[in-house]
Formats: C-alpha cells, structure tokens, sequence
C-alpha cells in the first residue's frame, strides 16, 4: 500500500463475511483473515499462486521479483550469513538464524574484539 492509498478502517463487522462482530481495532474474527484469504484466492485468482504473481507483474520473468519486491519495500529482510538465501521478516529472519547457526555472523566479530580488549588491559595489569 503506499502513502495515496486511502488508510483502512476497521467496521466491528468480520470482513471475512460472516457477519460476526469483531474488536473495534480489527478487521477479522480470530483465524477469518485466512478464510478471507482462501476464498480471494479462489474467486480471483483460481486458488494459484502463480496467477496472483502474474496478475500483479511478477514472476519469474519479470523486471522485479516478488521476493526482491518485498525486501526493497523494507517489509522484509535478508540473513546477514554469508551465501544463505533466506529472507523474511525481522521476525521470521531472527527465528531462521537461531535455527541454521547463522548467530555466529554478528556475534562472532564483536566477541573477538572484547577479548582482544581484555587480553590487552590483561597484559597492561600485569
């Protein structure tokens, strides 16, 4: 969405479509938002994922791709690890490094330097 789109606003009504009241900050009951989803993706877009992507100018072939779209957005990030490919949201990329052992690349460097740093005031005490 960007800044001219008109800001959404929540109704008290599920947006799903089954009519249920909902939080006056929400727009679904609890799980509707992916009820709403499915049934989007069925009406609009024959359940493919692959038709959604070509009906908004991505895919494979195009000049931007989906994942490319997401990180220039600032939605998403990528894993600071050398050579990995994973990308996500801030969330989905600290859950992906504790995972694969990618902690180690910001880590590593700082924890050098404080012990380069103690060993020295170490040596200078001494």
């Amino acid at each position: 969405m960007t800044g001219e789109d008109a800001r959404l606003a929540p109704t008290g009504t599920c947006w799903c479509g089954c009519g249920a009241e909902v939080g006056i900050d929400s727009f679904f009951a609890p799980g509707h938002d992916k009820i709403a989803e499915a049934a989007l993706m069925a009406v609009r877009y024959d359940n493919s994922v692959a038709r959604l992507l070509a009906e908004h100018d991505f895919g494979p072939d195009g000049a931007t791709t989906i994942r490319q779209a997401a990180l220039d957005s600032g939605y998403w990030e990528s894993c600071p690890a050398a050579e990995c490919v994973y990308v996500g949201t801030s969330a989905a990329v600290r859950r992906h490094r504790q995972e694969a052992d990618h902690l180690e690349v910001l880590t590593k460097p700082l924890d050098v330097a404080v012990g380069d740093e103690a060993a020295g005031e170490a040596e200078e005490a001494s």
